[in-house]
């Protein structure tokens, strides 16, 4: 019997990301991938300073460094120019978070997730892993096409969040808002035109698991995410005129769902 083409999709995704490599640069987001154990490390380029730097880490990680002078290590490792790596890059696989359910039905911390609508740039997207660690969120949901992959430079913007805050890159964004309101979730669309507030929409939940959506900067929410949201909401501004950036809206918004009464 032929297989639905969402299962095909799932099956030739996991293939893809079983066969891709990620470069982690820079000091801090090297470190926390070496203090992992959950990441699968192939490659870590140091110059003599970063080693000094990193100390024991890699020896603790069970990893060999390649030494390095600073002036060749742009040979070895494939980064962009613009990618400020402080003599430091590990090659890794990226993260195995596990299923949508295992994570944001199942999983540990507040009954809290967010789910972003193509959210496209790996700084925003970073600071939100960021965000969501500090507020205690399940996870970090996006389509797996156009959204923010698993990079150095998310990693970077994230600031060691992305080996502690799952981040989950979903076949179909809506199937899986599907899944969350089948398990319980209430799931509010943040939405600057909308009539009702974000606090207005958190006291109705009540203790109920919330899902934060957010689109991207301009054309915001599709038109299929808003309508699979259970409601639409908005962060009030003062004065005639105001907004906030993909990430700051995020972190207010978690922070707020976060505050609930238990």
């Amino acid at each position: 019997m032929k297989k639905p083409t969402w299962v095909v999709e799932k099956e030739r995704a996991r293939r893809v990301a079983a066969a891709e490599t990620v470069w982690l640069f820079g000091l801090h987001a090297v470190r926390d991938a070496l203090a992992n154990p959950a990441r699968v490390k192939l490659r870590l380029v140091l110059t003599p300073n970063a080693a000094d730097k990193l100390g024991t880490a890699p020896a603790e990680a069970g990893l060999a460094p390649e030494i390095v002078e600073p002036r060749k290590f742009d040979a070895h490792v494939p980064l962009e120019p613009e990618n400020v790596h402080q003599g430091a890059a590990l090659e890794v696989r990226p993260l195995a978070w596990g299923t949508l359910a295992e994570v944001a039905v199942g999983g540990q911390g507040a009954p809290l997730v967010v789910l972003l609508d193509r959210v496209t740039d790996p700084h925003n997207v970073g600071a939100i892993l960021r965000s969501a660690e500090v507020f205690g969120a399940r996870a970090v949901i996006a389509p797996l096409r156009h959204s923010a992959p698993e990079t150095g430079a998310l990693a970077k913007a994230a600031s060691g969040a992305l080996e502690r805050q799952p981040y989950l890159r979903v076949v179909n964004l809506a199937r899986a808002m599907e899944e969350l309101k089948a398990a319980g979730y209430l799931l509010f669309g943040l939405d600057g035109t909308a009539d009702l507030t974000l606090a207005g929409a958190l006291e109705e939940a009540g203790p109920r698991p919330v899902g934060l959506v957010l689109g991207a900067e301009g054309p915001g929410l599709r038109e299929k995410t808003r309508e699979t949201c259970d409601r639409l909401v908005k962060i009030p501004f003062a004065g005639g005129f105001g907004s906030l950036n993909v990430s700051n809206a995020a972190a207010v918004a978690l922070y707020a769902a976060s505050s609930r009464p238990a």
